[in-house]
């Protein structure tokens, strides 16, 4: 049986979670972080861990009250009704309520996070359809759901223009012009949590840079790879690229040129370590890199729950089922 450990935080929350638990109140959770806002508080799961049970942090235990007896069990809503910090065993008296929670949150992480990628091909969800399960599970859960998750309205589908992997032609492809000497060149990936979802490919290859000099000039060409969705986003969405090189931080706009983000700007460096690809205002306040091997067990898990799309598994959105159908690689 699984317990939870009720404890008020230094900030005044308390909160209920199982051992190892994310922290999803932090700043910068873990990208895996699925949340859930509902009455009184919240609640998360991590997707990589696939705990069943969820972590709460309360903000009002008395509000909370409504809902705490059907994910935690009778004991531990009247524990909490008096808060101290103790061990509990969880006991759920709804525990198909509880599955249908974390299949509500797991299809909110899925409209932010989702790695649509055409480099590895993992194709996009389609909005519309996903919108339109996220309605559905917010009614099935109108129990604990509040706020921002209680009240949606489908958008409309983004036009799919879904490119094959093997028919793309990778970023990291050279750029150089006739009589341009090429003396540096790179490829990588970008942290997830500095732009809007569906603007650049999630590839840890999306990012490609390329240093070359011609008649005395040096130039740095940055090219990242465009989601598989992308429609025509608002200038003051548009990506740029922050690149780290021996002569110091050179900031560049991005512009979308067919499938790429392209930019190019003069430098007097001789070497680049690496580019960070952001959204001003966007994640983060300071350009970090998010872990390589966390978004590597997202995309392997992601692609795991695509090969079973087939199957009838009620833990998959009809997103997901519709995506794999359209790609014959799943």
């Amino acid at each position: 049986m699984s317990t939870v450990l009720l404890r008020e935080d230094s900030d005044g929350l308390w909160t209920i979670a199982p051992a190892g638990a994310p922290t999803f109140s932090a700043d910068a959770p873990p990208l895996d972080t699925m949340v859930l806002e509902v009455v009184g508080g919240h609640l998360g799961w991590s997707l990589l861990a696939g705990e069943p049970v969820p972590a709460a942090v309360l903000h009002d235990v008395d509000q909370a009250q409504e809902w705490l007896w059907a994910v935690y069990g009778e004991r531990v809503a009247l524990t909490a009704a008096d808060p101290q910090a103790v061990e509990l065993p969880v006991e759920p008296a709804l525990p198909a309520l509880v599955a249908q929670a974390r299949k509500l949150a797991y299809a909110h992480w899925a409209a932010r996070w989702w790695p649509a990628s055409t480099i590895d091909g993992i194709p996009a969800l389609d909005q519309r359809l996903l919108d339109t399960e996220i309605a559905t599970l917010t009614e099935a859960c109108e129990l604990i759901v509040a706020g921002a998750d209680a009240d949606l309205e489908p958008t409309p589908a983004a036009p799919v223009t879904l490119g094959r992997a093997e028919d793309y032609a990778l970023a990291a492809g050279s750029g150089a012009r006739h009589g341009e000497l090429v003396f540096g060149r790179g490829s990588g990936g970008w942290d997830w949590r500095r732009c809007p979802p569906g603007l650049v490919d999630a590839s840890e290859h999306a990012v490609s840079w390329e240093l070359t000099r011609a008649e005395g000039a040096t130039l740095v060409r940055v090219r990242a790879v465009a989601a598989p969705q992308l429609d025509a986003p608002p200038a003051h969405l548009h990506p740029r690229a922050l690149l780290d090189t021996s002569v110091g931080a050179i900031d560049t706009e991005l512009h979308l040129v067919g499938d790429t983000w392209q930019g190019m700007t003069s430098t007097s460096a001789e070497a680049v370590a690496g580019v960070h690809v952001y959204v001003p205002g966007v994640g983060p306040d300071a350009l970090t890199s998010a872990d390589h091997d966390e978004r590597a067990r997202i995309r392997d898990l992601v692609a795991a729950r695509l090969r079973r799309a087939t199957t009838d598994d009620d833990s998959l959105l009809l997103a997901e089922i519709a995506a794999a159908a359209s790609d014959s690689d799943f």
